[in-house]
């Protein structure tokens, strides 16, 4: 159960249906994981384009009525957690806007690194911002932008911004996909029963609304989507050696999908493997923090013969509550969301196993939970390396002194979180699980050793 790192957001576009819209609000509800402060859609009819974008999740803002007005054979979608910006209406996605050539709606899943400079930039050539979201910095690049056709314009505005971003553009008759040059985030396309076409953050979309996957979109690459024909592609960044984000797979992604071309479900059972190996240690049962730590706990117990049991459940539905400051009200919000399975626990060694460690508040409140429900040792296993660092690529994260393990060594986040002992996957470990290395690494780790790509 993770409340202190926060993805991100969710971009998906269709292309070529008639029920466009329809089929970009399905694939939100697939993706909703990926973001709960705000949804939209945009569909255009080949005339003008339609928009409606409210807070809230994807079936609050929408209604049968509402998507009705959301005429046309292209839509794109976003599920926002902001990262950059705030959380007022005017920062949920699409960012629509009227300008020279016509009308446009953009996506974005990412962080521009030097959002502020270009802002600047654009503020002292006379550009009035409606927003604070970085995502605001194209429509003006584009706007702006000397060059004659639309498809000019994009490629000279995204080689003008840095960092992570898996984008959607949808023109009136177009649409157009780009992921950045180091593929940060993921971005995958797929084909509509119907042969229109689909891209999505994740591919589990993809499942729900019946699409085939083709492939991913390839960092730095461009894809062109026009009537009547075959997605076009321009490799528009120069191509250097991927940087996906490895969070991917330790928690943000669904483990349905496949990320990065590899199963996530898969990734995370191998973590948990790999954690079995280097970090053994004598129990009665391996238990999950639901649901993140679910993967990884089966594979724990699969390598080391120890029975996999469900200690733990989740209440789904419990939404977010308001906070109290006493130790009493933090400790009673918990237990509204994790019950311990008492019956189970009474009594024995436990295994539990999570997805990460950020603050450490949750993780001792779930071992005191244990303890009180009668458990005699609660071991704390976690299948990432420490998070040490924030991220500026798209994932909201605490600052580096609220993290943990940035100021604390293994044995005092131990005794912190009141763990009889703690163990983490190392970082060679992680990689042998994502089917990668130290000399060969497509990943970025920076969250665990502060080595930042841009």
């Amino acid at each position: 159960m993770r409340e202190d790192i926060n993805e991100k957001c969710a971009v998906v576009g269709i292309f070529g249906h008639e029920e466009a819209s329809k089929l970009a609000y399905f694939s939100l509800h697939a993706l909703q994981h990926r973001g709960q402060e705000a949804a939209g859609i945009s569909s255009s009819d080949g005339k003008k384009l339609h928009t409606i974008k409210d807070r809230g999740l994807v079936m609050r803002v929408f209604n049968e009525k509402k998507l009705s007005t959301l005429s046309g054979s292209s839509a794109v979608g976003h599920t926002r957690y902001s990262t950059a910006g705030d959380d007022s209406i005017l920062d949920a996605q699409p960012v629509f806007a009227r300008y020279d050539l016509g009308e446009m709606a953009i996506v974005h899943n990412g962080n521009l690194t030097n959002a502020d400079e270009v802002r600047n930039k654009l503020i002292e050539k006379g550009a009035i911002f409606q927003t604070f979201m970085d995502t605001e910095n194209l429509i003006h690049l584009i706007a702006k932008s000397s060059k004659d056709k639309l498809l000019e314009r994009i490629i000279d505005a995204v080689q003008r911004i840095e960092g992570a971003f898996s984008l959607v553009f949808l023109s009136r008759s177009k649409m157009f996909a780009m992921r950045d040059r180091f593929g940060f985030r993921p971005l995958s396309l797929g084909k509509l029963p119907n042969g229109g076409y689909i891209v999505a953050s994740e591919t589990c979309a993809f499942d729900l609304v019946g699409a085939t996957f083709i492939r991913d979109v390839k960092p730095g690459e461009l894809l062109i989507f026009e009537e009547g024909k075959e997605p076009i592609s321009m490799q528009v960044l120069e191509s250097v050696t991927p940087k996906h984000c490895i969070f991917e797979y330790v928690y943000f992604a669904r483990p349905d999908s496949n990320v990065f071309g590899q199963s996530v479900y898969q990734t995370r059972k191998d973590m948990g493997k790999e954690l079995a190996k280097i970090n053994p240690i004598e129990a009665d049962m391996v238990i999950p923090v639901p649901d993140g730590g679910v993967p990884a706990a089966i594979g724990y117990a699969q390598e080391s013969g120890i029975p996999y049991e469900m200690g733990i459940m989740r209440n789904h539905y419990i939404g977010r509550t308001f906070i109290e400051p006493t130790q009493e009200m933090r400790d009673l919000k918990v237990k509204m969301k994790l019950s311990p399975m008492t019956d189970i626990i009474k009594g024995k060694k436990v295994i539990v196993v999570d997805d990460s460690i950020v603050r450490g508040t949750t993780s001792r409140r779930i071992i005191r939970m244990l303890k009180e429900a009668g458990a005699s040792e609660v071991h704390m296993r976690v299948s990432s390396p420490p998070t040490t660092d924030p991220c500026f690529y798209g994932v909201d994260t605490p600052d580096k002194e609220s993290l943990i393990a940035s100021k604390m060594s293994n044995q005092e986040i131990c005794d912190y979180i009141e763990a009889d002992s703690l163990a983490y996957l190392d970082e060679a470990a992680l990689l042998r699980s994502v089917k990668s290395t130290a000399d060969e690494d497509k990943y970025c780790t920076a969250c665990f050793t502060g080595k930042y790509i841009v």
